[in-house]
């Protein structure tokens, strides 16, 4: 079939949470792969949508309330009888996140997510797709790119080289989180997955800001200085606005400092998008 021309959108598939605020007793939507379809569409993109699994508990309904209020695609969502992904954070006085566990994945990683043809066509129709290490998605991603324009892929911290090159062939765009690397090994790294077919590669150093490389061109960009509330999303944050960005038109320097205001005020509020819930006490 013909991919889309439709270049404005794009479609999340994959992990979705909710990360639970211990002190605060609420927890709020969020994900890599639904906060990156969320906030793209809060940037401004014209089309975005989500595709995943979430589970019958209060806190999967929630999730869905949330994406049917950001005005997301969600008709591929599918339910299942379990825990939905969450997540117990706390924020320290910098207000930089804390995990203290999670419940794996929840009905996500028992079951994982399985592209029909359906989900295909949706792939087909927006064009570009995200995911990433924690959607459980590896053996599904071929299918995927056979049918996408482009596909990005969030490895978060994780650099185990075996794996990276089982993705490398099935995604156009890498991402990492490169707090705990210096200068040299973010170079090696990029160097290494621009080896392997990979044609923009990005690498975020929380206050360090960001290394870039989109075809062959190197890229760096700081981050602008805000009063920090809550640090959770800031890095899909930037994520969203910079797929948005390039998506929209833009070159790369305008997406990467768009991305940086983004992320930015991402900071300044709880939760990666809002929608809090409440949890009653017991």
């Amino acid at each position: 079939m013909a991919r889309s021309n439709n270049k404005a959108s794009l479609l999340g598939i994959g992990d979705n949470v909710v990360d639970f605020y211990k002190d605060r007793n609420e927890f709020f939507p969020g994900g890599n792969a639904l906060n990156v379809a969320v906030l793209a569409k809060r940037f401004g993109l014209e089309k975005a949508g989500y595709i995943g699994l979430v589970g019958n508990d209060e806190e999967g309904k929630h999730v869905v309330r949330s994406l049917e209020a950001e005005g997301l695609w969600i008709d591929r969502i599918r339910q299942a009888c379990g825990e939905n992904g969450k997540a117990v954070v706390h924020l320290d006085d910098q207000g930089d996140r804390v995990f203290l566990g999670s419940n794996k994945g929840g009905i996500q990683r028992q079951l994982t997510l399985k592209m029909e043809e359906v989900d295909l066509q949706a792939v087909e129709d927006y064009g570009c797709v995200h995911t990433s290490i924690f959607s459980y998605l590896e053996n599904e991603l071929p299918l995927i790119r056979e049918r996408a324009n482009a596909v990005a892929f969030d490895f978060s911290s994780h650099l185990e080289l075996d794996y990276v090159k089982r993705i490398a062939p099935s995604i156009t765009t890498a991402f990492f989180s490169g707090s705990a690397l210096n200068e040299s090994e973010v170079d090696d790294l990029i160097e290494t997955v621009a080896g392997l077919g990979v044609d923009t590669i990005g690498v975020t150093r929380g206050s360090d800001g960001a290394y870039w490389q989109v075809g062959g061109k190197r890229y760096r960009q700081g981050i602008k200085p805000v009063e920090v509330v809550d640090t959770l999303g800031a890095g899909d944050s930037f994520i969203a606005a910079y797929l948005s960005g390039i998506l929209m038109g833009h070159s790369v320097e305008e997406s990467l400092d768009g991305a940086a205001t983004f992320a930015a005020d991402t900071c300044t509020r709880l939760g990666a998008f809002g929608h809090p819930y409440k949890v009653s006490a017991s």
